[in-house]
């Protein structure tokens, strides 16, 4: 009898054992998937993508000066228009809402010349004719420098198009904006500037 009740003492100890690991597992998975939920809502939450933070960093500082040919062959450089605020356009040919702003910068360019506010276009990541195709598609008239390199895109942190930098009198970075921007609101920030 007493070998009888031990072997059924063994399997009731081996089956709450299973058991005991089974429930531990399913708590430790329990555990796992709500740890990557958490990190996955923190995620979330963050709304703001790469593109969203380009150059943000460098809000409130000078902006870095370059030299680089203009489409035209010409030398483009913030220092050609020193006391001179500026709005820098970061655009390419085969950018979608680089195409629906550009006829805005031109207008603006074109409103604002005798008021002293400069509008420079820099292609990236587009080779020269294309460039040059786009310009012309559009009767760009505002200066436009081809950075065929990426030294500039680099250098401003912009990391999606099209992304559109103001600069003061001093030349310091004292806004942008990512992604197409309106007629609207790029008369706006360019009035302001203009003060």
């Amino acid at each position: 009898m007493p070998k009888i009740l031990l072997q059924r003492f063994m399997k009731l100890n081996v089956a709450f054992k299973r058991k005991t690991i089974k429930g531990n597992a399913i708590l430790i998975l329990a555990i796992l998937i709500s740890l990557f939920a958490i990190f996955l809502a923190t995620g979330l939450a963050n709304k703001t993508s790469a593109t969203g933070r380009s150059g943000e960093q460098l809000i409130g500082t000078k902006a870095p000066d370059f030299l680089v040919d203009s489409i035209n062959g010409e030398p483009v450089s913030l220092s050609n228009y020193p006391d001179s605020p500026i709005i820098l356009n970061f655009w390419a040919s085969w950018c979608p809402p680089c195409r629906d702003e550009t006829p805005h910068f031109e207008r603006i360019s074109r409103l604002y010349r005798e008021k002293d506010v400069v509008v420079i276009g820099i292609n990236v990541q587009d080779d020269l004719l294309s460039a040059n195709e786009y310009v012309t598609e559009f009767d760009v008239t505002f200066i436009n420098g081809w950075d065929r390199n990426g030294r500039i895109m680099v250098d401003y942190g912009v990391t999606g198009l099209p992304v559109t930098f103001f600069l003061d009198r001093e030349g310091m970075i004292i806004g942008r904006w990512v992604g197409s921007i309106g007629g609207a609101s790029l008369h706006s920030r360019a009035e302001a500037l203009e003060n």
